[in-house]
């Protein structure tokens, strides 16, 4: 057991790195991408997951899925199958009022 006392405070050490450094940024990402889709609205410019470019023509909540308008017509797709990350270009946040 005397070997397991002096490497207690290494493992506990461990374990909050790895929470700090994956496990806490992977929620907070699933939560802000979580926000977006149920923020989504008529009129919003979005890029898929495919790369797939168009505008938000229709929500539906109920089966969580959405109709985009691109250049070929309209489709409808999953929320879930729009991208957080390249979306937000196309979007840029209002301004904050000083």
């Amino acid at each position: 057991m005397e070997g397991f006392s002096g490497q207690a405070p290494f493992l506990l050490l461990m374990l909050v790195v790895f929470f700090f450094f994956i496990i806490l940024p992977q929620q907070r990402r699933q939560k802000k991408e979580k926000k977006f889709l149920n923020d989504l609205k008529k009129g919003d410019r979005i890029i898929t997951k495919s790369g797939m470019h168009g505008k938000i023509a229709e929500v539906n909540d109920k089966d969580n899925t959405c109709v985009i308008e691109t250049l070929a017509g309209k489709i409808k797709m999953e929320r879930s199958g729009i991208s957080l990350d390249m979306s937000a270009k196309l979007n840029p946040p209002p301004a904050k009022k000083k």
